[in-house]
């Protein structure tokens, strides 16, 4: 009987980010753990492997598609209420004890996380988003980095139709995977898990590769969003929190920053849920850091003004929520305040398709840099 990774071995072609380092070895470029692999050998991720010196990488399937509000991502800065066709694979270069999407980012780890692959190509899924009527279309629920190839295929035949693309990554990347991906990928969103290496380790990465590529996601361009899960006794002191808003601040004050709710999941099951004083608390530190744009997220209701975009300049309400939910939005796709005529940094117009055969154009949010 074929285990679940000879299952999806079948799923797969020659991946384009690696580079030979011997006779016996390749080099993956996707993501910071920059994996030497033997011939015959996955890499850390268990997707990406060395056959007879070639990498080869997913390809060809998806392991669930949705389409949801762009909130749930969460990006607050990208065309409120729009619809994002999120799409996602197997397997992850993490292994936190507490992922949400631990069926499919975990499922060559964890024998409990099987669920079968679905054939589709770029084409199949950019019909179906048109169809259900999204504006974004977003690789999400596993780790995105260890499949950019088979998400630029998808993202190539995005642009032609008109449609933003965007990443939920945990933002492990190297340059060369940005610089891949930079033509065809507009939103960005990375997970900053800690700001403290020991605690990064435990989760099967490292601090400094993340912190640098969210730097160089910014710097290239892409529209980036931060998401901090806030877990009690794992990174909630002030200290903590405070460190990642500074660290953010100093990149630029336009960077939106989420602190979202913790709850019991997957292998995590010790540390209480976040309470909503513990996320208006880390909001409240990412406002007296500079940044201009905190949410607290995952408790509707709960954490006052916390939900809502301000603008910085006057300090009237733009857009009003109520969890994924869009009550007012007052931007429209003019970008600016109503009220004082502040320009609010993020990406407020609907993307224009490209014309077969050219290359997409560079993301071009409006910055208020």
């Amino acid at each position: 009987m074929p285990t679940f990774a000879d299952i999806l071995s079948q799923y797969v072609r020659e991946g384009e980010l690696y580079e030979p380092l011997d006779e016996r070895r390749i080099r993956c470029l996707a993501c910071g753990h920059l994996c030497p692999i033997f011939e015959g050998q996955p890499g850390v991720c268990k997707v990406r492997f060395n056959r007879q010196g070639k990498l080869y990488v997913p390809w060809g399937y998806v392991a669930g598609v949705h389409c949801d509000p762009i909130e749930k991502k969460p990006f607050f800065h990208v065309l409120p209420g729009a619809r994002a066709y999120s799409f996602g694979m197997f397997g992850c270069d993490l292994h936190c004890p507490y992922c949400q999407n631990w069926v499919t980012s975990q499922a060559l780890r964890d024998p409990r996380a099987i669920a079968p692959p679905r054939r589709a190509t770029p084409e199949e899924l950019v019909a179906d988003a048109l169809a259900l009527g999204a504006q974004v279309i977003v690789s999400t629920y596993n780790e995105p980095l260890i499949t950019a190839e088979w998400a630029v295929a998808i993202f190539r035949e995005a642009k032609r139709a008109g449609l933003l693309t965007g990443f939920v990554s945990n933002g492990n990347a190297t340059p060369r995977v940005l610089e891949y991906l930079r033509p065809w990928l507009d939103l960005y969103k990375v997970d900053l898990k800690s700001f403290n290496d020991r605690d990064y380790r435990q989760l099967g990465g490292r601090l400094q590769p993340v912190l640098d590529s969210i730097r160089l996601i910014f710097e290239m361009g892409f529209w980036l969003e931060v998401v901090t899960l806030v877990v009690p006794g794992f990174n909630d002191s002030d200290e903590e929190l405070r460190q990642i808003a500074e660290f953010l601040s100093g990149i630029s004050p336009d960077i939106p920053w989420h602190v979202t709710a913790f709850h019991k999941d997957y292998k995590m099951r010790d540390p209480d849920d976040t309470p909503p004083e513990t996320l208006l608390r880390a909001a409240e530190l990412g406002r007296r850091a500079g940044l201009r744009y905190v949410y607290a997220g995952n408790l509707p209701g709960m954490v006052g003004d916390f939900e809502n975009t301000r603008c910085p300049g006057c300090g009237a309400v733009l857009v009003r929520r109520f969890g994924y939910r869009i009550l007012e939005n007052r931007l429209r796709e003019a970008g600016r305040c109503p009220s004082c005529g502040a320009a609010i940094a993020g990406w407020w117009t609907p993307a224009r398709p490209t014309p077969a055969g050219a290359p997409a154009s560079p993301a071009s949010p409006i910055s208020a840099r």
